[in-house]
């Protein structure tokens, strides 16, 4: 008897331990993820359950989409690399808990404010992953008795510039002239557009940030500490945690400035004028910005193609006092007063986001772009007058391609002031022009993406004895995965030294020893990310 019931409890318990086995098979990750949202950082007023997206919920895919933008990389991520879930943080407790439960369950999170990641490393992974997505942590507070501003990481260009009109006709911010970008990344990347040669960068006039780090707590400048904080000031945001927030300084304009468009085309003596623009627009009063966008003009039966160059300006001032500087500095531009118009700074937000004259600004409000297309884009700096042998090789290739446009900006003035090592992002004196590629296309289909990605790539290299050198430098905010990558879960710092020396110079070791302070097990991670530097025993 005594053997027998001996015997029974052994079955027993081996059928509880099987049962038990199979139980914890059949949870997977995501069901175990999904569970665990509620019960850390529960918020009653907003609880979490109305901010996740599975894929059976009816407008997972919408949400998906609606925040990525380049149908390059959405197309391929619709067949294969799609999230978990995606968490669309209502309140700054979902995003503690998110990353908690990701921890937990051994998911990774990839970080989306805007979702303008070029290469779309905000909302692909080619391992088990989740989307974070902060476009709904939009509030912007703003405080004229002290000029300062908090706004949230999901707030875009345009809705921040639209609530800095509502209270002041004399106050901006310097930022970029898409009005659909996200602030958590623009700013952590850098941030720029035609006030750059005044003001700086975005993050040369942030002054204080809220930042999740991996263990889920809440720092802001001083909690985070200097180190910190100065990382995520152009050195991306998303490989030191999740930033929930910035504080910014604005800036004071005219309560009229003037914006012009100049367009020359190769018959036109465009290639004589841009070589003497590279010789002066660095150097110009830096109240004055000139962009300039070359673009390809295909041929037809009675003309053959061509490119045709807009020189377009900023200044803060008004149209008398920037025909005298131009004509003292610039005169081979031919800048007329019918080519200029004064308006207010507001105003010039949407003459630079391509909007027609007239219109109101309330578009600005609108938080996703009306356009997708598939496209691919690099970047470089240039340290030298570009010669004009330079400059036939950009145009006869920018005519074989076709459909690509270029820009380069300026630097100079206030960027050449400030150090390399101010902040993460170094491109500073030395560096003249910034320049960004990019070639796009309608036509889904691998063939038409391999022929377009392959002839941007050849352009670039046909540009290489004109640009940075040793390394060659690239923009972060301009992602391009071509300069180096890894994995999309193990970052091999060998490898990331190579793409962390283009973007960030020799800053790139300091922010590799930052993130071993703050996240030491590399738990915020991308295939472009900052490793934590490796320590002693890990060598």
């Amino acid at each position: 008897m005594r053997a027998s019931g001996s015997l029974l409890l052994l079955f027993l318990s081996i059928l509880f331990f099987s049962i038990s086995l199979v139980t914890s098979k059949s949870i997977s990750p995501l069901d175990n993820f999904l569970q665990c949202l509620p019960k850390h950082y529960p918020n009653p007023s907003k609880p979490i359950a109305a901010a996740i997206y599975t894929p059976t919920h009816p407008s997972f895919q919408s949400v998906y989409e609606l925040h990525a933008y380049n149908l390059r990389i959405l197309t391929h991520a619709n067949a294969t690399h799609k999230p978990l879930a995606i968490i669309a943080a209502l309140h700054e407790s979902h995003a503690q808990a998110t990353i908690f439960c990701a921890k937990s369950f051994g998911l990774q999170i990839r970080l989306r404010s805007g979702g303008h990641d070029y290469e779309g490393l905000s909302f692909v992974s080619s391992v088990p992953f989740v989307i974070l997505d902060l476009s709904n942590l939009r509030s912007i507070k703003i405080d004229m008795a002290s000029e300062t501003a908090w706004v949230q990481a999901g707030a875009t260009t345009g809705e921040l510039y639209y609530r800095i009109a509502e209270k002041s006709k004399v106050h901006a911010f310097p930022a970029g002239v898409c009005t659909t970008l996200g602030l958590g990344g623009h700013f952590s990347g850098g941030g720029y557009g035609p006030m750059i040669r005044k003001f700086g960068l975005s993050i040369d006039n942030v002054i204080d940030a809220q930042l999740i780090d991996a263990n889920g707590r809440i720092l802001n400048r001083k909690s985070m500490g200097e180190d910190v904080f100065w990382a995520i000031r152009g050195g991306g945001g998303t490989s030191f945690g999740v930033i929930l927030s910035w504080k910014i300084k604005l800036v004071r304009v005219p309560a009229k400035v003037t914006v012009f468009e100049v367009k020359k085309t190769l018959e036109q003596g465009a290639s004589d004028l841009v070589h003497k623009w590279m010789q002066v627009a660095y150097k110009l009063h830096r109240d004055l910005f000139i962009r300039i966008t070359p673009v390809a003009i295909p041929g037809n039966g009675k003309s053959n193609s061509t490119v045709q160059v807009s020189f377009i300006g900023h200044f803060l001032g008004q149209t008398d006092r920037l025909l005298r500087l131009v004509h003292a500095s610039f005169p081979e531009l031919g800048l007329q007063r019918n080519d200029c118009i004064e308006m207010s700074w507001i105003e010039s937000t949407l003459y630079w986001a391509g909007f027609p004259n007239g219109t109101s600004t309330d578009i600005l409000l609108n938080r996703v772009p009306q356009s997708k297309v598939f496209f691919k884009t690099k970047s470089d700096y240039i340290k030298a007058v570009v010669p004009k042998a330079g400059l036939e090789t950009l145009w006869k290739m920018m005519m074989k391609i076709g459909s690509i446009w270029i820009q380069m900006n300026p630097y100079g003035g206030r960027m050449a002031e400030i150090s390399e090592s101010e902040t993460a992002f170094a491109h500073r004196a030395g560096s003249l022009y910034k320049v960004q590629y990019t070639v796009h296309w309608s036509e889904q289909s691998s063939d038409t993406t391999e022929r377009y990605v392959g002839l941007i790539r050849k352009l670039y290299t046909k540009m290489a004895p004109y640009v940075s050198k040793r390394p060659r430098e690239a923009f972060l905010n301009y992602r391009d995965l071509d300069i180096g990558s890894n994995g999309s879960n193990n970052t091999d710092f060998a490898i990331a030294k190579v793409y962390g020396a283009k973007y960030f110079k020799g800053n790139f070791l300091r922010l590799a020893r930052v993130k071993a302070m703050v996240d030491p097990h590399n738990f915020f991670k991308n295939e472009q990310s900052i490793p934590p530097f490796p320590s002693s025993k890990s060598k």
